[in-house]
């Protein structure tokens, strides 16, 4: 089954190291009606670090935009994720998720471009 999510991904200062990162757009698996979807996360920038956490506050994943660090994978459950940053066409970038487990199997490819107004 394929997939397609088209929409604008945000990043907004929070407080003094922070970013909330905030993704909104519609979302189509298959031939399924498209749904609208909202996203939320809280970037936390320290010592050439990011940690990634969830909108309530539990730890995602960190990583290092320079280079891929431990940290990149994130266990849900009997599911497994595992993201690699692509920076190196910056301010353009890839994330491209592997997600495998009894209940996933795929592989999400994000492109994010910076926009122009």
């Amino acid at each position: 089954m394929q997939g397609d999510f088209t929409g604008m991904a945000v990043l907004n200062p929070a407080g003094e190291h922070g970013l909330i990162y905030t993704e909104t757009g519609q979302m189509r698996i298959g031939a399924a009606p498209v749904m609208q979807a909202v996203r939320r996360y809280l970037w936390e920038v320290a010592e050439g670090l990011v940690t990634v956490r969830f909108e309530d506050g539990r730890d995602f994943h960190s990583f290092a935009p320079a280079g891929q660090a431990a940290g990149t994978d994130h266990p849900c459950g009997d599911d497994h994720y595992t993201v690699v940053y692509d920076f190196t066409r910056w301010p353009d970038w890839r994330a491209t998720w592997d997600v495998r487990g009894p209940r996933k199997d795929y592989t999400s490819v994000t492109d994010y471009r910076r926009r122009v107004d």
